[in-house]
């Protein structure tokens, strides 16, 4: 069994109150429990505002064993599309995750690449990424994930999905999506990891982008009540998880409980 862990972005923006501290060391203790266990582990994340190693290294300063080699994060993946497909982006990203693309070629951009650029979402850059799209004869627009929404401590954010929507809307086109819920994505976690996708249990806090994407490549998956959990994604439409746990230690526990036997 190889669980996948994905709610580890955005961090160091939960870390204001003392009860956040407390969660924080809670899932540290957790995770690395998790990582002295017999079972593989892969950390999935949509993080677009942060390059893979400033991710892993905040990560590791507050106390996770963790490395670049066992993170899939969409930018990296966008950057081996890019150099596969000759494509040259126009990027609409966050200024934190723009040295993931020092070297790809962004002259003459023949398509879009967006992901959750925060401030960066004015009119006048989505404009722009509009009329980039608009002057190609076969446009493509390439999205860092399709989040609607992620929480911090001041609350629930935009995420890249309804400015990604909203181009579509406008160009008349669909985006490919790198990243969660893509089953792409996940596919190529576990190739990283050499195992199956029946194989392979998700744990994560969206029913659309951790549960639904997981499943969608054959996978099992649990949904954790923290973070983005609603109670109303227990009766989602369309996803039903295979479990539900009240947080990561109750995961970890009811993993290592069935590795035991």
């Amino acid at each position: 069994m190889a669980p996948t862990q994905s709610d580890c972005h955005r961090t160091d923006q939960r870390l204001r109150t003392p009860v956040k501290v407390l969660t924080l060391l809670f899932n540290v203790c957790y995770v690395n429990r998790l990582k002295r266990s017999p079972l593989k582990v892969r950390f999935c994340t949509n993080e677009s505002q942060k390059s893979r190693g400033d991710l892993v290294g905040l990560l590791r300063r507050l106390g996770f064993d963790i490395s670049e080699g066992e993170v899939t994060a969409p930018a990296p993946a966008t950057c081996l599309i890019l150099k596969e497909r000759g494509l040259r982006p126009h990027l609409l990203i966050h200024d934190g995750v723009r040295s993931e693309f020092d070297q790809i070629d962004t002259s003459n951009p023949n398509c879009v690449v967006i992901a959750d650029a925060g401030e960066s979402f004015s009119y006048q850059n989505m404009n722009k990424a509009f009329q980039v799209l608009m002057e190609l004869e076969n446009p493509v627009l390439l999205s860092l994930g399709k989040g609607r929404y992620y929480k911090e401590t001041s609350g629930l954010l935009l995420d890249v999905g309804p400015y990604m929507k909203a181009l579509e809307y406008a160009c008349g086109i669909e985006a490919e999506v790198v990243g969660k819920p893509s089953p792409e994505f996940f596919k190529s976690a576990l190739q990283e990891m050499g195992v199956e996708a029946h194989q392979a249990i998700m744990i994560g806090d969206d029913i659309v982008g951790d549960v639904g994407g997981a499943q969608r490549c054959g996978m099992r998956a649990l949904q954790v009540r923290t973070g983005k959990y609603r109670p109303s994604d227990e009766h989602h439409p369309e996803v039903k998880a295979d479990g539900y746990v009240d947080n990561l230690a109750e995961a970890v526990d009811l993993l290592l409980q069935h590795t035991d036997k």
